[in-house]
């Protein structure tokens, strides 16, 4: 009884199977059938032309702009600290004794590490501002390219930026960039 259970299991099993594939091969043909008659439109653009556009872009970049200014002025003020704290020491240095020269020259070092240190932090919070304050302009952007592709009956918008595509038929493809900054200018 048990091998005849477990014949029916492997046998059976392979007949299940091939009806599955071959319904699922019919529906694919027939899917495929149907959708090369069908043309698909989509909508092409430069997304960095556009979000450049954006009136909110002016405003991110000038306030960029001004952090990284900041962080230049305070990065500028800690060189010059250590410019004249080096200089000090090295006029003084042959008068010093080799305790005092060391303690010096260490504390000359580890204000070096902290200098380098502060400049890869102003680096690191300066790509985490620009990041925070993209979002938002990133996320209006893509509501106005899902808009605008539902509204035309797009299967999917291009972005053509780096070459990506080099060729579009424009029978089939639509420029969608003049739209696109039309409606962020208005939003």
């Amino acid at each position: 009884m048990r091998t005849s259970l477990l014949h029916l299991q492997k046998n059976g099993f392979k007949g299940t199977f091939r009806l599955m594939a071959a319904l699922a091969v019919f529906i694919l043909q027939s899917f495929l059938a149907s959708s090369a008659s069908a043309q698909i439109r989509f909508g092409h653009l430069s997304y960095s032309a556009a979000f450049r556009a954006m009136p909110e872009y002016v405003i991110m970049q000038k306030n960029m702009q001004d952090l990284k200014a900041q962080y230049d002025n305070e990065t500028k003020r800690a060189e010059q600290e250590f410019n004249t704290k080096y200089e000090a020491f090295l006029d003084a240095q042959r008068d010093l004794a080799p305790a005092i020269r060391s303690k010096r020259q260490a504390e000359l070092q580890e204000l070096m590490e902290k200098n380098i240190a502060f400049r890869a932090e102003a680096n690191r919070l300066l790509d985490a501002a620009r990041t925070d304050a993209e979002a938002p302009l990133r996320q209006k952007l893509s509501q106005v390219l899902a808009a605008i592709g539902q509204e035309k009956g797009y299967a999917f918008i291009i972005n053509t930026d780096g070459d990506a595509c080099p060729y579009i038929d424009p029978a089939l493809g639509e420029n969608i960039i003049d739209e696109v900054t039309r409606r962020l200018q208005s939003r």
